[in-house]
């Protein structure tokens, strides 16, 4: 049976961003909810589930310096700094199922778009946060599916949530700002999302 990295290498092996769902060329509602964090410019960021997002990308170029990007996808990560050439070492990489990861240090932003959803056990959920406690100091940008997104996502299951289920799940954090929006996939389809912005209790 395909482990969940060999599934992930092998879209990003064979897949280029016009042919994955998730692609955004400008990842706005993340920048959106980052700068209502209102996080310096030296503030520890790590985006889980980075992968090939452009976001990184942006946050440079606004004047982030202290950004991790992690993935399960040690190709989608390749993809990444390829893309940024030089300014991709700027960046700590880390190459790591979110469920085997060992932070070494707090983030003042935990960002994740579209990598929580794809936890459907509730052990791999209360993983997910028992890091979140020990490692996300200050803020949480979270977007998922919601109750009005898809059932599955790259042939894997999903869990869907809106505003209120989150807040139940993230219970050390103050849901300070949430909204739902339409992705327009690459194939012009509609995926409705919900993002969140969370402050430590």
């Amino acid at each position: 049976m395909e482990s969940i990295k060999e599934h992930w290498e092998t879209v990003y092996k064979n897949k280029g961003p016009h042919q994955v769902s998730w692609t955004q060329s400008k990842p706005q509602d993340s920048l959106d909810f980052i700068g209502k964090s209102k996080i310096p410019k030296n503030a520890r960021i790590i985006d889980i589930g980075g992968g090939d997002s452009r976001l990184v990308d942006f946050l440079l170029k606004e004047g982030f310096t202290n950004i991790t990007v992690l993935d399960i996808s040690g190709k989608a990560l390749e993809k990444a700094k390829l893309r940024l050439g030089i300014l991709a070492e700027e960046v700590n990489w880390i190459e790591s199922d979110i469920l085997d990861f060992k932070p070494t240090q707090t983030y003042d932003l935990w960002h994740d778009r579209a990598a929580f959803h794809f936890l459907t056990k509730k052990e791999h959920i209360q993983k997910y946060l028992s890091l979140c406690d020990e490692s996300a100091a200050k803020h949480i940008v979270l977007g998922t599916f919601s109750t009005e997104g898809p059932l599955k996502c790259s042939g894997l299951e999903i869990s869907q949530y809106n505003s209120q289920t989150l807040s139940n799940i993230f219970v050390g954090f103050d849901q300070i700002f949430s909204k739902t929006e339409n992705h327009t996939t690459p194939f012009d389809t509609i995926q409705n999302f919900l993002f969140c912005l969370f402050k430590k209790a």
